[in-house]
């Protein structure tokens, strides 16, 4: 089916819990590019993902500005200057309307090298109490006509000033917004996004001091060829990182109003483990909320920090780069790679990653469940250059590492369309990846970095 006609990724994931109980699969969400992989000997093929992000204070000089303004030091970031105007806000999840002071930042134009079928927003922001964000996307199509400005997200770390939420039924007939991706319906029209503007509106009660700082700003533009399977990698990396294990099936009925507890909670469980590498911890002040009985009270902290309240779940890409990086000293992107070479490329410099998958129960052998989409952790490779995953959809914390066959691991990470258990075509993630890594990388990390695309 065409994007346009396939469901919402919160349905998607309604159906996805349920299969992995049943062990069957169900159709994926809309929107996912389409990947090649390479490996040590292969052709190497243009990289069809263009990840491009604003962060340094020249970065921030450059945009055009209503109210806001660039600051410089260590971690440059844009902030509200003087408000250009106050606006009226009413959370169509509470029902609250309250007024903000506002002003905005939007970027000089960024011309896609890889012309466009999908784009995902990510952003790192501080954001006191009291305070908020907006960002938005506008583009130009290949035959030069532009798309309105789409919501992709509004944001907070905290849930009390407002409920961080995606924008449902963004459409102008030719591309829409499924709930933080945007996505050409007919890809097979050979219709493009050529270039894109972000714009960010920092919101902050009136007569205050107070501002939000936004310290990087990014898109991940793809357009990648649909396709069953992928070529074979040739192993290169024996090496595993000692990243924290957390089984989000231990918070199964915990906190049914993130998304029915535990057994949804595979990507902040993920991004629970990964933070706690980078040496991101909470506080027992921060964990106060939760019941003092729970074990791991910090994954459902993580849960209610990554809650999409029009989604209605935890699974929001930019929303779990974004607690990521409320850590201090750490930042968050969401990106495609193309390769399990690029994984080896981060594993060996440290650097973990967050991946998405979907798989029938017999397609990827030890897993003991299928998906229509799964979030895990990849901590390195075998000697025999297999997959050492912290896969969060395990029984307890210690059975959390699992050993998955690197053919049939990277074929259903990187395909982009697969059979489910009923023999229809759906599609699959595309290689689709979260990466967290310091604020001031080691030069070692920003090499590896810069090899799948990130700066």
């Amino acid at each position: 089916m065409s994007r346009a006609q396939q469901p919402s990724r919160r349905t998607v994931l309604a159906v996805a819990v349920a299969a992995a109980m049943t062990g069957t699969a169900a159709p994926a969400a809309a929107a996912a590019p389409r990947i090649a992989a390479t490996g040590p000997g292969q052709a190497q093929q243009p990289r069809p993902i263009d990840y491009h992000a604003w962060t340094t204070y020249r970065d921030w000089r450059c945009g055009t500005v209503q109210g806001a303004r660039a600051v410089p030091g260590r971690r440059p970031g844009v902030v509200i200057g003087a408000p250009a105007g106050r606006t009226d806000y009413t959370d169509p999840h509470t029902g609250t309307t309250a007024t903000w002071e506002y002003a905005t930042w939007t970027s000089p134009v960024h011309p896609l090298t890889v012309p466009a079928t999908e784009v995902v927003a990510s952003w790192n922001a501080h954001t006191p109490d009291g305070t908020w964000l907006q960002v938005e996307l506008t583009g130009t199509y290949s035959d030069g006509t532009g798309t309105p400005w789409y919501v992709m997200g509004r944001w907070a770390a905290g849930d009390q000033d407002i409920k961080r939420t995606s924008v449902d039924g963004q459409t102008d007939g030719r591309s829409t917004v499924w709930t933080d991706t945007f996505a050409v319906d007919d890809a097979s029209s050979g219709l493009r996004l050529t270039s894109y503007r972000l714009r960010l509106t920092l919101y902050r009660r009136p007569g205050t001091r107070l501002t939000p700082t936004v310290w990087r700003l990014g898109a991940m533009g793809s357009d990648i060829p649909d396709r069953f399977t992928v070529p074979a990698s040739t192993p290169g990396l024996a090496q595993e990182l000692a990243v924290p294990r957390y089984s989000q099936e231990i918070h199964k009925g915990q906190y049914p109003e993130y998304d029915n507890g535990g057994e949804a909670w595979c990507s902040p469980t993920s991004s629970q483990m990964i933070i706690e590498y980078w040496g991101g911890r909470l506080t027992p002040e921060q964990l106060s909320w939760v019941d003092p009985s729970y074990a791991d009270p910090q994954v459902c902290h993580a849960a209610r920090s990554t809650y999409d309240h029009q989604y209605q779940g935890c699974g929001n890409w930019p929303f779990n780069a974004a607690y990521a990086a409320t850590f201090d000293g750490l930042q968050g992107v969401v990106t495609r790679l193309a390769s399990l070479t690029d994984l080896e490329t981060l594993i060996a410099a440290g650097i973990p990653a967050i991946t998405s998958q979907s798989f029938r129960k017999d397609e990827l052998t030890g897993a003991g469940y299928g998906t229509s989409g799964h979030l895990m952790t990849v901590i390195g490779f075998t000697a025999e250059g297999d997959v050492i995953a912290g896969d969060p959809a395990a029984p307890d914390d210690d059975a959390v590492r699992r050993v998955y066959k690197r053919r049939e691991w990277e074929n259903i990470w990187l395909r982009t369309k697969r059979y489910n258990a009923s023999g229809k075509v759906v599609s699959g993630t595309g290689g689709v990846c979260y990466l967290y890594f310091p604020a001031h990388p080691t030069p070692h990390q920003r090499k590896a970095l810069a090899a799948v695309g990130v700066r």
